[in-house]
C-alpha cells in the first residue's frame, strides 16, 4: 500500500538482504510512524540464485560455491547497493542476513570475503537457533495474534518453535532457544527423497524425520497453558512460513472449495487439518503444473512444483509426530520481516495491522466518534455462543478500520465506488498490507461495498460471491449489509468526518423490539440536530430499513435476516 506520510525520512528506511538457500531477497522498508507496525515495503526484488544447488555436483558430492555463482551474487548485491542509494537508505541501515546455505558452505569464509571486498558489506550469519527465533518473529509480524506451533521451511533446513502473542499484547512469548533447527529444508528434502527412492529407503527416511520432529517438540518445552488451550480448542493451530510451505499453500488455494479463490496473497490463508493433509490431490495438481500442456498454478514455479513430493512427505510426518493440529495458517513473514519486527518497540508490536494500515487514509485523526456511532447502531449485550454472534465478529478494531475507510472512495465516480471498495483489500488500498487475515480482508471489502450500496457491475458479481463464501455465517453477511447502510447514513450527515464543530449532528442507539406479531425487530433510533433536514434524513434512513425487508435477507424471504425499523427524532 502507498505510505501516506508528509516526507519519507532516510533515518527510517531499512535495506535488508535475506540470503537464503533457494534465492536472495532484497527489500527496502520504512519504519516511519505511524505505519511502522506493518513495515511498508518500498522496494523488493528476488534474485533466483540457489546457493544450495551450487554446493552439490551432479553426482551429489558437496562442493564449494563456484566462482560463477559468487560473481552472480556480487552483481546482484551491487545492483541493490545502487537502489539503496537512489532511495536514500543510510549505509548503517543496510543489513545482510545469511542462513543455512551460507553458514554450512565449504568456502563460506571466502564467499563472504568476496562480498565484503566487492560491495563493502559485512554478512551477518544467523546461527541455527537465532535463525529460528528471527523466523518466528517474522510469523508473529504476519498476524494480529498468534498462539500455537510454528514451522519455517527454508531450502536447506526447517525450524520448529511455538509462539504466543495475544491481540493487543506487547509480549511475544517463544522458547528461550528460539527454535529447533532440522536439516529438512525443501531443497534438501528433495535431494534426500530422490536418493531414498533410488535406494529403496523411503521408509527409513520417513522414520528419521519422525524421530527428529518428536525430539524437537520435546526439546521446545511447550508451556502447559498453551497445550491446555490447544486441547480445549480441539488441537493446535500450526503456523507455516518459508517458500516450501507457501508453495504447498498456493496449491491448496487452487484446490479450495471457493474456486477461484478470491484473495491472491498467501499470508493469512487458513485451511483445516483435513485440507492440509490432502497430499494426493496436492501432488497431482503440482505434477499437472509441470506438464507443459497444462496451465501453471498461480505462484508455483517449476522448482516449487518439483519440491511438492518432498514437502508432502514432510507434511505426512508432521501429522504423525506433532500433537493434534486442528488448523493450519500460512504466513508470509520470514527472516526479513522477523528482523524488522524485532527492532520495533513493544508498544508498536501490540498495534493491530488492519487499524494501522487504515489510519493514514482516514478523513480524521480520531476515528472514535465514527466508531461510536457504528457501534451504537448494534444492540448491546453479549452474543457469544449464539447462532447470530455478531459481537464476536464486528469487534472494535474491525469497526475502527471500517470507520477509517468509509469516506475513502468518495472521490470516485458513482459507477466505481462500490466496485473499487470491493477490491480494496485484494488489489486496492489495502492489498499490500502485511499482517491481515483473509477473513478480515473479506469482511472489510464487503462492508465497504455495502457502504456504497453494493452497486457493482456484472463482471464483479462472481468475485463478490467468492468473498461472501469466505464468511462463515450467513448472519454475518446480513450484518455486513446493515452496517454498510448505517455507514452510508452516517457519512451523509458527516461527509467530511466528525469535527468539534459538527459533533452533535447525529446520535444513534439500537435495541431489540417486537412487531405486532411478536417477531423480533431491530429498532434503530436516530436523533438529529436542527441543522439536519429531517425529511431528507428520513429518506436516507429508509436505506437502512430496506436491509430488513425479507426479500433482501440472505437467501431471500425464507432466509437469514432481521426486520429493521428506524425512528427519527430531533435533538432538544
Amino acid at each position: 500500500m502507498a505510505v501516506v506520510v508528509a516526507q519519507r525520512e532516510p533515518r527510517h528506511l531499512r535495506g535488508i538482504v535475506d540470503m537464503g538457500s533457494n534465492g536472495i531477497r532484497f527489500s527496502i522498508s520504512t519504519l516511519q510512524p505511524p505505519t511502522e507496525r506493518i513495515m511498508p515495503t518500498l522496494y523488493q526484488h528476488r534474485a533466483g540464485i540457489s546457493l544450495y544447488d551450487a554446493q552439490y555436483s551432479a553426482s551429489g558430492e558437496r562442493i564449494p560455491i563456484d566462482d560463477v555463482t559468487i560473481s552472480a551474487v556480487v552483481s546482484s548485491f551491487k545492483k541493490f547497493r545502487r537502489t539503496c542509494q537512489d532511495f536514500g537508505v543510510l549505509d548503517e541501515n543496510i543489513t545482510v542476513l545469511a542462513t543455512e546455505a551460507t553458514r554450512t558452505a565449504v568456502n563460506s569464509e571466502e564467499f563472504r570475503g568476496r562480498i565484503k571486498e566487492k560491495v563493502g558489506w559485512d554478512v551477518t550469519m544467523l546461527p541455527k537457533e537465532e535463525e529460528g527465533r528471527v523466523g518466528a518473529m517474522g510469523v508473529a509480524s504476519s498476524l494480529p495474534e498468534i498462539s500455537g506451533l510454528v514451522m519455517d521451511l527454508g531450502g536447506g533446513s526447517t525450524q520448529l518453535s511455538w509462539l504466543n502473542k495475544k491481540r493487543d499484547s506487547e509480549e511475544v512469548e517463544m522458547p528461550e532457544s528460539g527454535a529447533v533447527s532440522m536439516p529438512y529444508g525443501a531443497a534438501a528434502m528433495s535431494r534426500r527423497l530422490e536418493e531414498a527412492e533410488r535406494n529403496g529407503k523411503v521408509k527409513e527416511l520417513r522414520e528419521e524425520i519422525r524421530v527428529a520432529v518428536e525430539k524437537a517438540y520435546a526439546t521446545l518445552k511447550v508451556p502447559k497453558d498453551l497445550e491446555d488451550a490447544a486441547k480445549k480448542a480441539g488441537g493446535f493451530t500450526l503456523y507455516l512460513s518459508g517458500g516450501g510451505f507457501r508453495g504447498w499453500g498456493y496449491v491448496l488455494m487452487s484446490q479450495h472449495r471457493v474456486n477461484p479463490y478470491p484473495i491472491p496473497v498467501i499470508n493469512g490463508f487458513k485451511v483445516s487439518r483435513k485440507e492440509f493433509l490432502s497430499t494426493d490431490q496436492v501432488k497431482a495438481a503440482a505434477a499437472a503444473s509441470l506438464d507443459r500442456d497444462e496451465d501453471e498454478l498461480f505462484r508455483i514455479s517449476d522448482r516449487r512444483a518439483a519440491q511438492v513430493p518432498a514437502v508432502a512427505l514432510l507434511v505426512n510426518v508432521l501429522a504423525e509426530a506433532l500433537p493434534l493440529v486442528k488448523e493450519v495458517r500460512f504466513c508470509q513473514g520470514g527472516v526479513r520481516e522477523g528482523y524488522l519486527f524485532s527492532s520495533l518497540s513493544p508498544q508498536t508490536k501490540a498495534e493491530l495491522p488492519l487499524v494501522v494500515a487504515t489510519r493514514p487514509v482516514a478523513m480524521q485523526n480520531d476515528p472514535s466518534p465514527l466508531v461510536d456511532l457504528l457501534e451504537a447502531a448494534v444492540p448491546s449485550g453479549p452474543t457469544q455462543g449464539a447462532l447470530d454472534d455478531y459481537k464476536s465478529v464486528f469487534t472494535r478494531e474491525l469497526m475502527e478500520a471500517f470507520a477509517n475507510l468509509i469516506h475513502y472512495h468518495s472521490s470516485h465516480s458513482k459507477d466505481l465506488q462500490a466496485t473499487a471498495a470491493l477490491r480494496s483489500t485484494t488489489s486496492g488500498i489495502l492489498a499490500g498490507v502485511h499482517g491481515v487475515l483473509h477473513e478480515s480482508r473479506a469482511l472489510i471489502a464487503l462492508l465497504l461495498c455495502a457502504r456504497w450500496g453494493s452497486n457493482i457491475p456484472p463482471s464483479d458479481e462472481a468475485f463478490k460471491r467468492s468473498l461472501e463464501q469466505l464468511v462463515e455465517s450467513p448472519w454475518t453477511l446480513w450484518w455486513i449489509n446493515y452496517l454498510g447502510a448505517v455507514a452510508a447514513l452516517v457519512a451523509s450527515v458527516y461527509p467530511a468526518g466528525v469535527t468539534e464543530k459538527n459533533k452533535g449532528r447525529l446520535g444513534l442507539s439500537a435495541s431489540w423490539d417486537r412487531d405486532e406479531k411478536a417477531r423480533p425487530v431491530l429498532l434503530l433510533r436516530a436523533k438529529i440536530s436542527k441543522d439536519v433536514d429531517e425529511e431528507v434524513f428520513g429518506i436516507e434512513a429508509h436505506g437502512v430499513e430496506r436491509v430488513g425487508k425479507r426479500k433482501r435477507w440472505i437467501g431471500g424471504r425464507d432466509g437469514i435476516g432481521h426486520q429493521v425499523a428506524v425512528e427519527v427524532s430531533s435533538a432538544d
